[in-house]
């Protein structure tokens, strides 16, 4: 019975600290991709210049440092689309390593027309 103990318990702690881990990368980068859509939307409007602030405003609100490490947000807008990137690190279970996360959306900017 001990036998099988000392070979099953770590083999099942590995298990559930990976699922551990897939679980906070998976939270992580919805929140990169959410926060990089709303950036983006914000940016294609006739308010270009607050996409990047409307990202950061919505990493903080999902949780900030809590969720996505070391956040970075970049814009770039030329006549025709606008891209929002947002990088980070996620949590971990496991002491030493970040997972790196990264997530972009694109649009196309919106113009008035007559």
């Amino acid at each position: 019975m001990s036998i099988q103990a000392v070979i099953l318990l770590p083999l099942m702690f590995s298990i559930m600290f990976l699922g551990m881990q897939g679980a906070l990368y998976y939270h992580a980068r919805s929140v990169a991709i959410a926060a990089s859509q709303e950036g983006v939307r914000v940016s294609a409007s006739e308010q270009p210049g607050n996409g990047p602030a409307a990202a950061a405003d919505f990493v903080s609100a999902a949780g900030g440092e809590d969720v996505l490490r070391g956040v970075r947000i970049t814009s770039d807008r030329s006549a025709t689309s606008v891209t929002v990137t947002v990088s980070g690190s996620s949590m971990s279970v496991f002491p030493g390593w970040d997972p790196q996360v990264t997530q972009s959306a694109s649009v196309p900017v919106e113009r008035l027309t007559r």
